[in-house]
């Protein structure tokens, strides 16, 4: 039997899946690993809890389906994208713990950077905005927080790397140092229009060219496995980050089809093609796909810090609830959220709004809120915050949403997918596969090794599971969205002194 290793290395936790040639799921595993919060605003994870939380669920999700490394044609990968680590190529040792894509401490550098310009030449070049989201200014703070090693990176002996290169360094036993053209788009060191680092970029980051891996499109061949990491040598042939692999896993090929993944945080992606449209209204351009080199399918996109999260945080320092999966039969105890607003800024806001000085609120509580109405208002959150993204979404590309296709943790929520569709106005699918991110991995590896013959037959694989239709009027809807939005407006600003 040829399978698909596909390995899904996320924010709060590691997952792997084996899919076989229909796209099912024949084993699975999946191991969280500790957050570090070190001062306000910063997120890191330990690069080395990255690596040895993967390597054990692949092996995981392999000894569930009851397969070995003979088996697997080969590996897909798909990752937590912006984060940021630094490592030695001599030893392979990481020099700090990575920086997280939700960590703001170069807000203030940022603000230095456009006031130079710089922020126009981002934009240009790399579709994004100058922000602390992405890896440039993480990169630049490390290079110059660590004695020494900034002289060391222009030696040429420190490596960086998304998770993805991370992943393949240690698979590959530090035989390649490579990253796919989806992760190096959210780096602010990549141009979008050429498929090359920029050297303008790395001259106005501070950043040296001898640091940055090899660019390869989503389906090449990124190395091969040592045999002592999965107990034989595995082929990686598939890369893409994970919002990208969510839109493969929602054979998203076609522009014009959007999607949604509700994870530690959501994220909005339309395919637009060949076109690189450039937003006027807070959202990126970037790399959908790449399946050859000098040549890219390219998306909008609407970045959300906080959605997932903001459940963990229910769980984990509220104590409302004891599972995440709690929260949906808690928020069902009321009819509504009791007029009560969460907007979870922990890391600043994201798309529209893009302000990382903005800090978490909770507004309209009275003496009857209860924690079911903050439950209620946690899960309400993540449907507002897409229905900013669709709304500016559809005013930069010019198109009306017909539906949209969801995926990720909390889009098997029924009670958020329902309120996701009467914010909207349209439909929201839910495929019969949710583990679409992971799923569009395997997808990638698995049109490099030939076992689908092109992305028409994988998207003859998809099936819907769900559907939901839109209910609410437009006055309501009208009044909800004010509300949201006034609240928005107190979170807005809250760091900046």
């Amino acid at each position: 039997m040829a399978v698909i290793l596909a390995l899904d290395q996320g924010t709060t936790s590691s997952r792997a899946v084996v899919f076989d040639a229909r796209g099912r799921a024949l084993g699975f595993d999946q191991r969280e690993f500790p957050q570090h919060f070190p001062q306000p605003g910063w997120v890191e994870h330990d690069p080395a809890e990255i690596w040895t939380s993967q390597l054990a669920v692949a092996r995981g999700a392999l000894r569930n389906a009851g397969l070995a490394a003979a088996d697997v044609a080969a590996i897909g990968i798909t990752n937590q994208r912006e984060t940021t680590i630094l490592w030695e190529r001599a030893t392979g040792k990481p020099v700090a713990n990575a920086i997280v894509w939700q960590d703001r401490r170069t807000a203030e550098r940022c603000d230095e950077l456009r006031a130079q310009g710089v922020g126009e030449l981002v934009t240009a070049q790399t579709g994004l905005l100058l922000d602390p989201y992405f890896s440039a200014t993480k990169i630049g703070w490390l290079l110059d927080a660590v004695d020494g090693l900034r002289a060391r990176a222009e030696a040429g002996e420190i490596a960086f790397g998304t998770v993805d290169s991370w992943l393949i360094w240690n698979l590959t036993g530090g035989g390649r140092h490579v990253t796919d053209a989806t992760n190096a788009s959210r780096t602010m060191l990549f141009d979008i229009h050429r498929l090359a680092w920029s050297y303008e970029l790395l001259g106005a980051f501070g950043i040296p060219r001898a640091i940055l891996p090899e660019v390869l499109p989503c389906t090449a061949d990124f190395g091969t496995t040592t045999v002592e990491q999965l107990g034989g040598a595995i082929r990686i042939a598939g890369v893409a980050g994970d919002q990208q692999a969510a839109l493969v896993g929602q054979a998203g090929f076609t522009a014009g089809l959007a999607k949604n993944t509700y994870g530690t945080g959501s994220f909005v992606v339309l395919n637009t093609g060949e076109r690189i449209v450039r937003s006027e209204h807070g959202l990126l351009a970037t790399i959908a796909f790449a399946f050859e080199p000098g040549r890219a399918t390219y998306a909008l996109e609407g970045s959300v810090f906080v959605t997932g999260a903001a459940v963990q945080w229910l769980r984990d320092g509220l104590g409302i609830i004891e599972r995440s999966s709690d929260v949906e039969r808690l928020a069902r105890e009321v009819s509504d959220s009791g007029d009560c607003f969460f907007v979870p800024a922990f890391a600043g806001l994201g798309a529209p709004y893009w302000d990382p000085y903005a800090r978490g609120a909770i507004v309209g509580i009275t003496r009857g809120t209860t924690r079911a109405h903050v439950a209620r208002a946690a899960l309400d959150a993540m449907a507002y915050q897409t229905a900013d993204v669709v709304a500016a979404m559809e005013r930069d590309a010019g198109v009306t949403l017909s539906e949209l296709r969801v995926d990720g943790g909390a889009s098997a929520n029924d009670l958020t997918m329902q309120f996701q569709a009467d914010l909207l106005g349209v439909p929201v699918s839910r495929p019969a596969v949710v583990e679409t991110t992971a799923l569009g991995a395997a997808y990638l590896a698995g049109l490099q090794v030939g076992l689908w013959p092109d992305v028409e037959t994988v998207g003859r694989q998809w099936r819907e599971a769900a559907r939901f239709m839109p209910s609410m009027d437009a006055p309501r809807r009208a009044e909800l969205l004010g509300r949201w939005r006034r609240a928005v407006e107190r979170s807005r600003g809250w760091a900046r002194d």
